[in-house]
């Protein structure tokens, strides 16, 4: 952006406060007590909450401020009593966030811990911290990583949704999450907890599974075994150490933590519902055991006239069985990733004269975690077989159609192997993160103007992966590895590559007799997949704030006047990610696709001005009445600028309601990984229409369409060659260097009850609607097949890239779908916030507070000639991904007691109902539909603390105190893990933790 145009910006944003009087705005988005849903016990009457103010969502802080948008809030004791070491998993459970990155992710995880504001996805939801945003998470995702906070530092946690690009930029489409930290504490503090996970496997809520599993183990006993009827597993330990200090009679302070975490695995083979991968849906609706036919000893075919595994006792090849030989590759991922952090910093601020205070923080973290899957093997990497491979056994050969001639020849024959390495282990994503953020500014009254006050600030951040991939095979060296013959000179079987020269290192893996694999050939076979990679963000920014009010500009009939705040920043985020050659070339057989490493930097350059106007107040019929509004004008260095503004109005006729409503309009400009990152391939959750119906029933394409479009005769309908096992496909994702920005506008409106005659009691309702216009995305893969396939439509067709026998899930198969604008996507719904207290006398004190949310819609429109948008509340899978119920909530109730220090609580969550998605809806053709309506969900959580002394605390509970077992889907595809959605629902039982707090 060049001068002249960064001035005539600054002079439009100074504009706003000039002609602040004259047109319609609102209030500066802030919190104040009598609006927050949390947990902790009320104790403060309406009138004296309404006069604690803390800001979130503005730059203008002013006592008495009452805030126009909705602001949820979750304090420190939160965290305590919900018995969390992540502070992702205490905000999730606000029904306004889901989780999108979490510790329950395994296949697919980055690592980081990432949240989702009204699942619009973690990319539109903007954290801070002390109002100042946090760096991309890692080289592999651009939300910002939550492992970064410390737990024990947080004060609380301000979750303001809707669109605030106008106050913090660019990101903050769904809304923000604000995590205020201690800056004033003194003293010495140490702080320990223990938890883990205990589960009785008793079917629970998970029909015949069990049973099926018991079955399978029956003709499978390798595979398939119930875990023991108790289980406790998922140890975690947190031990943090804070020091603060006050400096110089009051003049400043510095508070520093130090911190330890480590989590335990749990695997998926430890709980009764996850201890098979579900296949097909057998009689009432129960659900049977499947599997990979990537298998153990593995499965032989040319898809066409023959179709072998080897028999365990004879070594022979026999008839490859699906219902009895698919490898069951649930036990050994991991249903939690085991974690290590090591956080320590430093929070600091002193007030070096009258009109300069210093302020600075630093947070560091060494994060690792472990990524485990099932093993990998041979995906049908190979598709021919030499018929003079010794290492075939002469009725083998016979068997495949090797003929002596062809023998003598040494003739190639098609031969699709699909074999698990059970020998190597499950393959292990090792990812490691080092990050450290530093922020540093000087803050104060502006010289001799007391109504005037500056914020200069300048952050920087870093994030560095290390990322090792292990037990992997290569492809490359896996046809190596199977083109086998027989040494002239000593008779041996040896690679062909050793005998041409083209590989000495080659060792054959002999895969045709029981116990033929050796050490020297995994070693051979697997190598590590190597990534490494940093983010870095650079932010310098300045604002001043003035009360205009002092000279006299405000109306008569307001105590107070006018209040703008203007400012500028500058911005800059890089990153750089470089794999070594086996990932970036896709030599990894069970990785889908190359990682391919990118670089890029984006510049940011920003000018802002907000404003906030009381009106009237204290008089009759008008108790507050004031407006207010921002605006921000963006450029950036990828050649597009943006600009966002606000507008709302709070009106109080009387002390005892409040109404309030808002309009902003928000932005987010494409990330450097929108915008840069190469073309790769991974997977999606879906179904072939030309396979079936998604459900098992007929194929919702005709024969002539799909045959018209890559699929074979013989395939066609054929679901042991179409069908992925996982219901996982391969698909061609990257950036796109031509990306618009996104823009939203979102609409707020309702009201905050505080009624006089009920002191302690505060109800708000806020009606909200959210749409995003341009939706930085890519086409959904499932929507492509159905245009292509069902709705006719040819052009799409270009994007579907079958293999030979007509595959989307192995090979080359797979669905194109590269970062481009959508038409949008669009929420709407209702929040219901709710706070009351009640003094029992010599009983103690109970409280209770509610926090939910009803949603109306979450539409996605494609955009696509011929295709409706579609609705994803109360639906899951497929396009929907998550369940998305239309009622969600989070209540608790507390009690004071009157034994001195003892405070107990009951915490009860719930989760509406949610039914599989169809495209088309449930009269799209769908033949023999089960029920796959998923049930609504209540756990039950008690949790108690315990001030046994001055200097001694001690805190206990459990979540999920009844043990409810997840509810159990078939075709979740990739959004779910161990058979359920770990990343909404309590997958692993049964959580029992403890701690203490020692002060000195």
């Amino acid at each position: 952006m060049n001068g002249k145009t960064f001035k005539r910006h600054l002079l439009a944003s100074s504009v706003i406060a000039g002609v602040a009087m004259t047109v319609l705005a609102s209030p500066a988005i802030a919190q104040e007590d009598d609006e927050v849903a949390t947990i902790a016990p009320v104790e403060q009457d309406s009138e004296a909450r309404q006069a604690t103010v803390q800001v979130t969502g503005s730059r203008i802080a002013q006592p008495n401020l009452i805030t126009a948008s909705p602001v949820t809030t979750v304090t420190s004791e939160d965290i305590k009593l919900q018995g969390v070491t992540r502070v992702e998993d205490l905000v999730t459970q606000l029904p306004q966030a889901f989780a999108a990155q979490n510790s329950t992710v395994s296949n697919g995880a980055t690592g980081t811990a990432t949240v989702s504001l009204r699942n619009l996805g973690a990319t539109r939801t903007l954290v801070l911290v002390d109002g100042k945003r946090l760096p991309y998470g890692s080289p592999n995702s651009a939300p910002a990583d939550l492992n970064l906070i410390p737990g024990q530092l947080v004060e609380r946690v301000d979750v303001l949704t809707g669109g605030a690009s106008a106050v913090y930029g660019s990101d903050a489409v769904a809304g923000v999450i604000n995590f205020i930290m201690k800056d004033d504490f003194e003293g010495v503090q140490i702080d320990s907890q223990y938890g883990f996970f205990q589960h009785k496997n008793d079917n629970g809520t998970t029909g015949n599974l069990p049973g099926e599993v018991a079955r399978r183990a029956q003709t499978n006993p390798s595979q398939f075994a119930l875990p023991n009827e108790n289980v406790d597993d998922g140890y975690s330990k947190e031990i943090t150490a804070i020091l603060g200090v006050g400096l110089d009679s009051g003049r400043g302070n510095v508070t520093t933590y130090f911190s330890y975490r480590n989590n335990d695995a749990v695997l998926q083979a430890n709980r009764d519902y996850s201890a098979c991968s579900i296949g097909s849906v057998g009689g009432d609706n129960g659900f049977t055991c499947g599997g990979s036919s990537t298998s153990f000893p593995g499965r032989f075919t040319d898809f066409a006239t023959f179709d072998y595994t080897i028999d365990s006792a004879t070594g022979e090849f026999r008839d490859f069985d699906a219902a009895l030989d698919q490898y069951n590759f649930g036990p050994l991922n991991y249903f939690q990733r085991p974690d290590e952090r090591y956080s320590a910093g430093f929070l600091a601020h002193y007030d070096i004269n009258d009109y300069v205070e210093a302020y600075g923080s630093f947070m560091f973290i060494d994060y690792s975690s472990i990524a485990q899957i099932a093993p990998s093997g041979n995906f049908f990497a190979t598709a021919t077989l030499n018929c003079d491979n010794p290492l075939l056994s002469p009725s083998q050969a016979a068997d495949v159609g090797c003929t002596p001639d062809l023998i003598a020849a040494g003739t190639d024959i098609d031969m699709y192997i699909a074999r698990r390495n059970v020998e190597g282990g499950g393959r292990r994503d090792n990812i490691g993160y080092q990050t450290y953020r530093g922020v540093a500014g000087i803050r104060g009254d502006l010289y001799d103007m007391p109504a005037w006050q500056y914020d200069l600030s300048i952050q920087y951040a870093q994030t560095t992966l290390a990322r090792s991939y292990t037990n992997e095979f290569l492809v490359s060296r896996l046809n190596r590895a199977l083109d086998v013959v027989t040494d002239p000179d000593t008779g041996e079987a040896v690679c062909t590559s050793v005998l041409d020269g083209t590989d000495a290192a080659c060792i054959p893996y002999d895969i045709f007799s029981v116990g033929g694999v050796t050490d020297e050939a995994l070693d051979y076979l697997q190598s590590p997949l190597l990534q490494s990679g940093t983010t870095t963000q650079n932010v310098v920014s300045g604002s001043v704030t003035g009360d205009l009010g002092e000279y006299g500009i405000k109306f008569p009939t307001a105590d107070s006047g006018l209040q703008i705040a203007l400012g500028a920043e500058y911005r800059r985020d890089s990153l750089e990610s470089v794999t070594d050659v086996t990932f970036a070339t896709g030599d990894g057989a069970g990785q889908g696709g190359p990682t391919i490493g990118l670089s890029g930097a984006i510049d940011t350059y920003d000018v802002f001005g907000e404003f906030q106007l009381p009106i009237m107040n204290g008089r009759p019929g008008a108790e507050l009445l004031q407006i207010g509004g921002a605006y921000r004008f963006s450029d950036y260095s990828t050649g597009i600028s943006s600009d966002t503004w606000k507008i709302d109005v709070d009106y109080a006729p009387t002390s005892d309601i409040r109404f309030r409503a808002g309009y902003q309009r928000a932005v987010r400009a494409p990330n450097v990984i929108d915008l840069f990152s190469a073309q790769g391939f991974g997977l999606f959750d879906g179904f072939d229409p030309c396979s079936d119906d998604g459900n098992g029933g007929d194929p919702l394409a005709t024969q002539a369409r799909c045959e018209a479009f890559g699929v074979p005769t013989s395939s066609y309908g054929n679901q042991a060659v179409l069908t992925s096992p996982a219901d996982q496909y391969n698909t061609l994702s990257g950036g796109n260097p031509n990306l618009d920005p996104e823009e939203a506008e979102t609409y707020t409106i309702g009201f905050v009850l505080t009624p006089s005659f009920l002191p302690t009691l505060n109800v708000s309702v806020d009606y909200f609607d959210i749409t995003v216009e341009n939706l930085i995305t890519n086409l959904d893969q499932n929507s492509i097949l159905d245009q292509c396939y069902v709705q006719g439509n040819d052009a799409l067709c270009d994007n579907v890239v079958r293999n030979p026998l007509g595959q989307l899930w192995t090979g080359t198969g797979n669905v194109i779908a590269l970062n481009t604008n959508i038409g949008g996507l669009e929420t709407a719904g209702v929040d219901l916030n709710a706070a009351y207290s009640y003094d029992a006398g010599n009983l103690g004190t109970f409280s209770t507070t509610l926090n939910g949310t009803y949603v109306d819609k979450l539409i996605t429109d494609e955009g696509l000639a011929g295709t409706a948008p579609y609705d994803c509340v109360g639906e899951y899978a497929s396009s929907c991904g998550t369940p998305n119920p239309k009622w969600r909530h989070r209540a608790r109730v507390s009690w004071m007691t009157p034994l001195e220090g003892l405070d107990v609580s009951a915490t009860w969550r719930y989760y509406g109902k949610s039914d599989i998605y169809v495209p088309g809806g449930d009269d799209s053709g769908v033949s023999d539909r089960i029920d796959y309506e998923l049930d609504a969900f209540n756990y039950l959580d008690l949790a108690g603390s315990y001030q046994a002394t001055d200097w001694a605390s001690f805190r206990f509970g459990v979540n999920n105190v009844l043990d409810k077992a997840p509810p159990i889907v078939s075709g979740g595809g990739a959004s779910t893990n161990g058979n359920t959605y770990t990343t909404l629902y309590d997958a692993l039982g049964r959580y029992i933790f403890a701690g203490v707090t020692l002060d000195f």
